[in-house]
């Protein structure tokens, strides 16, 4: 593959819901093109991008994969991004060096979650659109019926560009309105068929959706407009020109259909993204900022000073670190030093590779908009900027998901546990939205992903890559236990084993002290009853005691204790002795200060579509959640709850399930709160029981 120049490169995501046929729209183009002599399929191992063991076992895309295509002298960077939504940090990934995005639909279900959430990201940051009508040729199909679904829901600047030709109820061909030409499908590389004239029974068709097409670009431009309202014809420039400009500022976005599977209409949808897709160099401008926090501007040009981002890592056992970046400006060269813009610490370039899939080719150079990858890279991670030295810069980075569905991982034998630490951490550099945290209240580590799905993929790279075969678990719920009484504890400690003996006699009140949570020890004594050199044994003795409470041995908060009064032995008292006995008189106190079980309660707020909204208060209500608030954001709802702990476990997957995949939520600690006893009761059962 020949080096491209900045004007040459079109960036394009590739996103949808799942099961839309994203990855066989790819294979169809590297098919279309001759870069592959067979159409790979994922459910049959044999795609050229969707290549791991974990995709193939799904039969769907688990990783972002880059495609480049070489097409009338461009290139058009594919990003083929997951469409599932446990795999949104590998969209995230790959969305953010797509310029452009495609959003491939199924014909038969054009509305899928998938396809809203991947129109209303596009819209929210200003992104050219394509959306493109897949599987036309599957029975009980209808482009009409398709394309009315979209143009409804995202409005009147969705307009069809090229309509499927229907005979008998078959799918035979497409009309390309700005061409005002027909294609009949003979074969597996259809388009390569000569242009026809347009059938005569779909003249007013192709008419009323090239008016649309003009009504568009005449809003774009003055002199168009004014030449539209007179009833004037565009000339093709003036079309060309205007859908340019229409598509670049979102006023336009083209609908085109097809069939991956058949290769229909692939040929004309590159055609359609070279001619009015935009390269990265058309953005002018970007910012970066400097170590000392100074916003600078660099031109998207080749003479610019180099930086170049890495969006998504690779971490393999036996090959190491693969890097995958983006040219943001300058021109990055194999056997070339840089510095990491992040850490300031140094890089050796020894070779550059454009990844195809599976497939890498080595390149001299990379120019800016482009996109490669590096191997070896030793002190760069996701989201750090490569630099030139001295000129030290960082892009802004990207923003992941934050994980927020929690499991805990247990090795299962003693051989796992030792190769379990380095697998969780290499796979925390390559997923920015996989998290481990070690708790040591509960002593368990807690693996946080996205969902069930993501999760498993974890798993099963622990145990094919890092060989660390491994169990999961629901986290233990971090309760607490208190005091709702005051009251004086007795603990006596005598022992007598010949020579020197043990003994300590404490009284210990134990009070409630809702405003500290952790214990607070004071001391009455007086007359010397307890010498002074013990009370912080007794103290000591205490903080150990309240470390696990006597209902179910979780942390007691919130306790006031007084050592008031004791007794001693000249030779036979010591630490140990009143330590042990400050301890005893807890125990006494516990029988006697009525203490209960606390949950935590989360401050929770969700983001969900209108319609959901009814569905989201109904479940918080069965998840004993308090509505706090609710505010209106466009055609979202925003509500905000408290709801303990124990019941958002799988929170992050059922949300999912409730709402199609489009409602967020974020959660963070705000209280404790006395358990309900019927609940209580349950829980101190099973803490017994363990």
């Amino acid at each position: 593959m020949k080096d491209y120049l900045s004007s040459e490169v079109r960036n394009v995501s590739v996103v949808g819901h799942s099961g839309t046929g994203k990855t066989s729209v790819l294979e169809a183009m590297l098919y279309y093109t001759d870069a592959t002599d067979r159409f790979g399929k994922t459910s049959e191992g044999s795609s050229l991008i969707d290549f791991d063991a974990e995709e193939i076992r799904r039969g769907l895309s688990v990783y972002t994969s880059i495609v480049p295509i070489e097409w009338d002298d461009c290139k058009i960077n594919f990003i083929d991004t997951p469409g599932y939504l446990d795999f949104i940090g590998e969209k995230e990934a790959g969305n953010s060096v797509g310029d452009n995005v495609l959003i491939v639909v199924d014909a038969k279900d054009p509305l899928q979650a998938g396809t809203k959430m991947a129109f209303k990201e596009a819209q929210s940051q200003k992104k050219p659109t394509i959306f493109f009508i897949n599987k036309l040729d599957e029975e009980h199909t209808s482009f009409e019926k398709a394309y009315t679904q979209l143009h409804e829901t995202f409005g009147k600047s969705v307009i069809p560009f090229e309509v499927p030709i229907i005979e008998n109820g078959e799918y035979v061909g497409t009309v390309n309105i700005l061409r005002n030409k027909a294609w009949y499908h003979h074969g597996p590389k259809a388009s390569d068929s000569i242009a026809q004239p347009i059938p005569e029974e779909m003249m007013d068709e192709v008419s009323m959706y090239k008016d649309q097409i003009a009504e568009a670009v005449a809003m774009g431009d003055d002199e168009l407009m004014e030449k539209f309202f007179s009833g004037e014809e565009f000339t093709d420039a003036e079309l060309t020109k205007g859908v340019r400009i229409g598509v670049r500022n979102g006023e336009i976005i083209p609908v085109f259909s097809g069939s991956a599977i058949e290769s229909r209409g692939i040929g004309r949808l590159m055609d359609l993204i070279v001619s009015y897709f935009p390269t990265y160099s058309e953005k002018g401008v970007y910012t970066a900022t400097t170590p000392n926090g100074v916003k600078v501007e660099l031109l998207t040009t080749e003479q610019e000073v180099l930086t170049a981002q890495v969006f998504k890592t690779i971490v393999d056992p036996f090959v190491g670190r693969i890097s995958y970046i983006k040219v943001l400006s300058g021109t990055l060269a194999s056997d070339s030093n840089v510095v990491n813009g992040n850490n300031g610490k140094p890089e050796k370039i020894s070779q550059i590779f454009i990844i195809k899939g599976k497939h890498q080719t080595a390149v001299g150079k990379l120019f800016t908009g482009d996109i490669g990858a590096l191997t070896k890279l030793q002190n760069t991670s996701t989201n750090d900027t490569l630099c030139e030295k001295g000129k030290l810069l960082s892009a802004d980075p990207i923003v992941f998901t934050e994980p927020l569905y929690g499991q805990a991982v247990f090795p299962k034998t003693k051989n796992d546990e030792d190769k379990l630490s380095n697998g969780l951490n290499r796979l925390q550099e390559e997923d920015p939205t996989f998290k481990v945290v070690n708790n040591k209240e509960t002593k368990e580590t807690i693996m946080y992903g996205i969902g069930d799905q993501h999760l498993d993929v974890i798993v099963n790279k622990l145990k094919n890559k890092f060989k660390a075969d491994v169990t999961l678990a629901d986290p233990k719920i971090t309760y607490r236990e208190t005091i709702t009484k005051t009251a004086v504890g007795e603990g006596r400690h005598k022992k007598q084993s010949g020579g020197h003996g043990q003994f300590g006699h404490v009284f210990v009140e134990f009070a409630p002290n809702p405003d500290v949570e952790e214990m607070e020890f004071h001391e009455k004594v007086f007359g010397g009853a307890v010498p002074k050199q013990y009370f912080p044994a007794v103290e000591t003795g205490l903080r150990e005691s309240t470390s696990e409470g006597t209902l179910a041995n979780y942390k007691m908060v919130n306790v006031k204790t007084t050592l008031l009064d004791g007794k001693y032995h000249d030779v036979d008292s010591s630490e140990m002795a009143f330590k042990l006995a400050a301890r005893l008189a807890f125990k006494d106190a516990m029988n006697k200060c009525h203490p209960i079980l606390l949950e935590p309660i989360m401050n929770v707020t969700i983001r969900v579509p209108d319609e959901y909204t009814g569905t989201i208060i109904g479940d918080l209500n069965k998840r004993r959640g308090a509505i706090m608030g609710m505010t209106p954001d466009e055609n979202d709802q925003i509500i905000e709850a408290q709801v303990p702990m124990g019941e958002m476990a799988r929170y992050s997957v059922e949300l999912r399930s409730m709402t199609q995949g489009l409602g967020t939520y974020t959660i963070e600690m705000d209280r404790y709160d006395p358990v309900p006893d019927s609940i209580a009761k349950r829980i101190i059962e099973q803490a017994q029981q363990k």
